[in-house]
């Protein structure tokens, strides 16, 4: 008979607490259960107290029950972001292909490759180290780096059933409200959305009409406030559009159709 987990030391707990980590128990049994030595343990504990964000202490977090692998400097997905991926994979069919932009590390393309096992996925972002995190949770998929659509393969013009691109959607003058957490450790261009927060979406909905196959669909997220603003560019790129929300979540998708 296995034993039990040894309880966490209520040290251990301190430490964190003391940081001003809220879920200081939580957090203290994960770090427990994925450090090899005691020596990792304290160093684990060390990096968090110094601010670094929990799931790049790990290096994982967990997000639609997948454990995605998340490096250093990487954006983590958040769990509102869920909403966005369940979205995203109802619309999934038999072979299809599907595309994850601004992909971050992965986690939205790990989603849509575990619902449907036989889909074409490219995903693709602008930052090296994303890249490189999300290859290593995209096995047998696609990775590539650059600027939008301008980092995908041509021949996918015209093909694309599911679009999903979490861009970020911060508009530049809170990014100085943001926990340190995302604006320390994160890649600025992972939350600075411009002026208003849609630079990037704008783009998206703007090109998305010549990647997406008839009836195809692109996903994104937006704060409420944003609704409207997504809606118009959706319309001007020539999309159907729909917009859904998840008041638990406090989430909001965007959804243009060609």
């Amino acid at each position: 008979m296995a034993s039990p987990p040894s309880p966490v030391s209520p040290a251990l707990v301190a430490r964190l607490r003391e940081a001003g980590c809220v879920f200081a128990e939580q957090e203290a049994d994960l770090i427990a259960s994925a450090a090899r030595t005691p020596d990792e343990q304290d160093r684990m504990v060390r990096r968090r107290c110094a601010g670094l964000p929990l799931e790049h202490v790990l290096g994982w977090a967990l997000f639609c029950g997948l454990r995605v692998r998340v490096d250093e400097g990487v954006f983590v997905p958040r769990p509102r972001t869920e909403f966005l991926a369940r979205q995203a994979r109802a619309l999934l069919t038999p072979g299809a292909v599907a595309v994850d932009l601004c992909c971050g590390s992965g986690a939205l393309g790990a989603v849509l490759a575990h619902t449907r096992a036989d889909i074409t996925l490219h995903a693709a972002d602008i930052d090296a180290a994303s890249v490189a995190c999300a290859r290593r949770n995209l096995p047998g998929h696609r990775v590539h780096r650059g600027d939008l659509y301008d980092a995908l393969p041509p021949d996918l013009r015209g093909r694309v059933q599911v679009l999903v691109a979490n861009v970020p959607y911060v508009p530049t003058d809170r990014i100085a409200l943001l926990p340190a957490e995302a604006r320390v450790h994160e890649d600025r261009r992972a939350l600075d959305g411009g002026q208003d927060g849609l630079d990037l979406l704008r783009r998206v909905a703007a090109d998305a009409g010549r990647w997406l196959a008839p009836g195809g669909r692109v996903l994104v997220e937006v704060g409420q406030e944003q609704v409207l603003a997504a809606r118009e560019a959706f319309v001007r790129g020539g999309l159907a559009c729909e917009v859904v929300s998840c008041p638990e979540w406090e989430a909001t998708v965007v959804t243009g159709t060609r």
